[in-house]
């Protein structure tokens, strides 16, 4: 994966649902959990941004957006759909701490190994 096509699938997982259904957000909007191997994409690219990042001093507006997206909706969608007695897979709360540890990273210039 290269950076641009990295970029795009990070700002694409937090479209609303009227401009993609399969994105991260208005997957857990609806109660649905995210698509098999959406997780894994998003961590990758993630690791691919944070390389091509990691010396620059700014970030472009649409990316920081979607980075702080990826890092706060996802959580207060499943903790919502928690209390509302949705029934999420098992390790998707730590998936999703995984992604907000990843866009940290970015903020950060300094990659630390996700685990949780």
């Amino acid at each position: 994966m290269n950076y641009e096509t990295a970029r795009k699938l990070l700002i694409s997982q937090t479209v609303s649902l009227e401009d993609n259904a399969d994105a991260l957000i208005a997957r857990m909007q609806q109660g649905k959990p995210p698509v098999p191997g959406q997780v894994t994409s998003i961590l990758l690219a993630l690791k691919v941004l944070h390389e091509n990042l990691k010396d620059s001093k700014t970030l472009d507006r649409e990316l920081a957006y979607s980075l702080y997206k990826l890092t706060v909706s996802p959580q207060k969608l499943f903790a919502a759909g928690y209390k509302a007695g949705i029934n999420w897979p098992p390790l998707l709360k730590e998936d999703l701490l995984r992604i907000g540890s990843g866009c940290e990273n970015i903020f950060s210039g300094i990659w630390q190994q996700i685990e949780y």
